[in-house]
């Protein structure tokens, strides 16, 4: 996990929604890729207009598609833990943003979960971050977070990644991914 503040691709993207709240309506009543989710769509992401932090992870797995609480799982409890956050302060929308990759269970493939589907950085992303606009600190979970937002500047390694974050003009910390336990 690389914990960092990246400027998000395009901040200043338009959108159509007169408020966070509608955009979220939106993304959660969204069926683009329905069609290839086994158990359906079930978007699951939480984010208010004051949230200082986002988290960007890669996208929810079974559990949390039954519940839809994002990060309502071991891997959730563990990245608490670093954060050094109960599941109150994780949970409120007001501090914390959550907002995957990939908003529906993609479901399973070889060797583990499917990769999020595309349609949900294409679709509603840039229109997302536009409305947070007190971002101060972004942890990028996995490596797709990682590669839609650091781009070419993405590393191989925790080690080299931790050299890329304390390069960047803002203070961040490098970290494994919470399900590795």
């Amino acid at each position: 996990m690389i914990v960092s503040s990246p400027t998000a691709p395009s901040r200043g993207h338009a959108s159509v929604y007169p408020s966070l709240d509608a955009l979220l309506a939106a993304v959660r009543s969204c069926r683009a890729c329905e069609a290839h989710l086994p158990l359906g769509p079930r978007p699951v992401l939480h984010a208010g207009e004051t949230a200082r932090i986002l988290v960007v992870g890669q996208a929810p797995g079974v559990r949390v598609h039954r519940t839809g609480v994002p990060w309502d799982d071991l891997s959730g409890e563990r990245l608490r833990v670093w954060m050094g956050v109960d599941r109150d302060v994780f949970y409120d929308e007001s501090r914390i943003a959550i907002i995957p990759m990939g908003y529906c269970y993609p479901g399973r493939g070889n060797g583990g979960d499917m990769p999020p589907r595309r349609e949900c950085a294409s679709l509603w992303l840039d229109q997302l971050l536009a409305r947070l606009p007190r971002i101060e600190l972004t942890l990028l979970i996995g490596q797709y977070a990682q590669r839609h937002f650091l781009g070419s500047r993405r590393k191989p390694s925790l080690v080299q990644a931790s050299s890329l974050v304390r390069a960047a003009t803002r203070p961040g910390v490098a970290h494994t991914n919470p399900r590795a336990g």
